[in-house]
């Protein structure tokens, strides 16, 4: 894979991967409702969890999204492979309440988030260097 499209890749991957992120935890604090379960009432404790969050997700999402618009490789790949264990995290989460769906797709995103940053660090590694002399 050439690095142009290993690092289009992993801007995308990334992208979709810190702003559903941030998404998640901005509607957890705006309508707590669409994410607690039917039978919880929101509460000021799950509202200032929600805005724990936010507090970490808002920040990636905006040095990453800054690290793919100035397209700096190195800042990429440390803030994918960020993302990439926020979400496996966020699947060992899902696996402790036993939700399926709060597991999986954490987890899949996780996976594919490593991924594209594997493939864009074998890109950045194997690229030939001019030699200057």
């Amino acid at each position: 894979m050439t690095t142009i499209k290993a690092i289009r890749l992993a801007s995308l991957v990334t992208a979709i991967n810190v702003l559903i992120a941030s998404g998640f935890s901005i509607a957890a604090i705006i309508r707590p409702q669409y994410l607690v379960p039917a039978e919880s009432v929101p509460t000021e404790a799950s509202l200032l969890l929600a805005m724990y969050a936010a507090a970490r997700t808002i920040p990636l999402a905006l040095f990453a999204l800054g690290s793919i618009y100035k397209q700096a490789t190195p800042a990429l790949l440390i803030l994918g492979a960020l993302a990439g264990a926020m979400q496996l995290l966020d699947a060992g989460i899902g696996l402790f309440e036993h939700d399926l769906g709060k597991c999986a797709g954490p987890l899949f995103i996780a996976v594919l988030q490593f991924f594209v940053v594997y493939l864009l660090h074998r890109s950045v590694r194997i690229t030939p260097q001019t030699k200057h002399g």
